[in-house]
């Protein structure tokens, strides 16, 4: 279980049992009713799979397109690139495939990230392309690009990229690149199209949402370059590509050798030509805009400039570089196979193999593959349970089909406490709180007098939703986390600190506690119904207001 569950499975449940993928002017019951316009496109692909399948099938289809994706768009462009060279390097390419298409990203947007090289190869293919029969269907397909991709996350850079390749292309072929800026504009065209959703919320809705009150955190221009640093050697967690452990070593190994050997040969002019260099620029890039992003000054700019891109996350630019990484381990695999030693030759494969094992089995913060086989290897080993919830269990549908039934559950609105709000989201149960990077700014005051009392006593908590917000719920009077998604919960403060009259303001009607409150009869709740069972391992408290 990870934050991908506790946001977008929830959400697309709800879509989905509600019938709500295709309406329009509607609200998802959610943070006391949203519009439906929040809730990704119903043109994607991930999202599809949401409304053909069962959740846990789709969650399970999801992933395995995100691999089949990753290592087909990957040996694609590789293969246009070597050309008659790619027989030779089949292992190499094929096993840097392997281990792209398993990165271990942001699952609902692992499409977007593996399917990067897809986009490569059809600009490549349409810049070379001279029968002019052919080009209908290359638009055609980057038009068709954002069914893959997610703009907020990919799309808007490289949409910016390719602007800045027009530019690139026209100083260098001394003529304007007609066909890659003809490719900008369908490209922009297919992502408007694709979610118009988001583009209408971003541009057009009039509503003031927490976008406008969220804050960067700020730093000093050196520790900018402390936080580029650290990205470029670990890489934040929604792109924790396992780049770290092989794949850097190697690059900067290659890096070394490869123009050392240019300027021992006299021949330092083909530094600045060098592929690898300029993959290694573009990382560096990436990662200086990541640290930037935290620099007053420079959001600030943006967003003056820009003001609908208020919130916009520009520090994205690093969910390109594990398409960087890998490609730039290819490379250098490729030079060693160049030298035309065996030996080396042996060494590339086994460095790519070991690549693979690497992404497969070390820890991340979105690596299912490692959690489930260290979980079932802890069960049958330990003969018993592991501190990790499983999907099932997170969300524990069975025991909650048995509350609603006995209470008489009819869509009143409701909050959770001591675990994510998604999991009553999940299970049908309309929810006050919720977790949204985008709603009405006004909500978000309201739900503030809900939780006065707690933040009065939670420091972090208190900054943690002023200055950001995206995660409503009931918190602890004590900085504990009441949102935690482990088998057992061991809070120290057992207290409810929030306003119940704010609570029965927003018309909730119950709250679903894995807490039992000491103070219930201070605040006026009366003795809870407690539940249990059903394959689950929670204890659920029922108060009703």
């Amino acid at each position: 279980m990870h934050d991908n569950l506790d946001l977008f499975m929830a959400h697309y449940k709800v879509l989905t049992d509600r019938g709500l993928w295709f309406k329009h002017g509607v609200d998802a019951p959610i943070l006391h009713g949203v519009s439906r316009d929040l809730f990704g496109s119903e043109f994607s692909l991930y999202n599809a799979l949401y409304y053909i399948f069962p959740g846990i099938w789709a969650y399970l289809i999801g992933y395995a397109l995100k691999i089949a994706i990753g290592m087909l768009s990957f040996t694609m462009l590789a293969k246009d690139m070597l050309r008659d060279r790619y027989e030779e390097l089949k292992g190499p390419v094929l096993l840097c495939a392997c281990a792209f298409g398993l990165i271990p990203v942001f699952p609902t947007y692992g499409i977007a990230f593996t399917s990067v090289p897809l986009i490569i190869l059809l600009l490549r293919k349409l810049y070379a392309a001279e029968d002019k029969k052919k080009l209908p269907l290359l638009y055609l397909g980057i038009f068709c690009y954002p069914l893959l991709s997610y703009f907020a996350y990919h799309g808007f850079f490289i949409l910016g990229y390719m602007a800045l390749a027009v530019i690139i292309l026209w100083i260098k072929d001394k003529r304007f690149p007609g066909k890659i800026f003809i490719a900008l504009i369908v490209l922009a065209l297919g992502y408007v199209c694709f979610e118009y959703r988001l583009f209408k919320e971003m541009l057009f809705a009039s509503e003031v949402t927490i976008r406008s009150s969220m804050e960067h955190a700020a730093v000093s221009f050196g520790e900018v370059l402390g936080l580029s640093a650290e990205e470029f050697v670990t890489a934040s967690f929604h792109n924790q590509d396992s780049h770290s452990y092989v794949v850097l070593p190697t690059v900067l190994a290659g890096v070394l050798l490869i123009n050392a050997s240019y300027i021992k040969k006299k021949q330092a002019e083909r530094i600045k030509k060098e592929p690898l260099n300029l993959l290694m620029l573009w990382i560096i890039f990436n990662v200086l805009i990541y640290g930037l992003y935290q620099y007053e000054p420079f959001w600030k700019t943006f967003e003056t400039l820009v003001p609908q891109l208020k919130g916009f996350i520009f520090s994205r630019t690093v969910f390109f570089n594990p398409l960087l990484w890998y490609a730039a381990l290819l490379i250098v695999l490729i030079r060693m196979y160049g030298t035309g030693k065996k030996a080396l030759r042996y060494l590339a494969n086994a460095i790519a193999a070991v690549a693979v094992i690497v992404v497969m089995l070390v820890p991340q913060v979105y690596n299912d593959f490692y959690y489930t086989v260290y979980n079932q290897a802890y069960k049958i080993i330990k003969q018993k349970d592991t501190y990790y919830l499983n999907y099932n269990e997170f969300y524990s549908t069975k025991l909650f089909d048995k509350i609603k039934a006995d209470i008489g559950y009819d869509d009143e609105w409701a909050a959770a406490y001591g675990m994510h709000p998604a999991v009553l989201d999940y299970n049908g149960i309309a929810t006050l709180d919720g977790y949204l990077g985008m709603y009405s700014q006004e909500y978000k005051e309201k739900w503030e007098k809900v939780i006065a009392p707690a933040l009065e006593g939670s420091p972090y908590f208190e900054n943690y939703f002023m200055n950001w917000g995206a995660r409503v719920c009931l918190y602890s009077g004590s900085d504990e986390n009441t949102y935690v998604h482990t088998r057992n919960v061991k809070f120290t403060d057992h207290r409810l600190m929030a306003d119940i009259a704010e609570l029965k303001s927003l018309d909730c009607k119950y709250i679903f506690s894995r807490v039992k409150f000491t103070n219930e009869d201070e605040i006026g709740l009366t003795a809870p119904r407690v539940y249990e069972g059903e394959g689950s391992p929670y204890t659920i408290y029922v108060y009703e207001l």
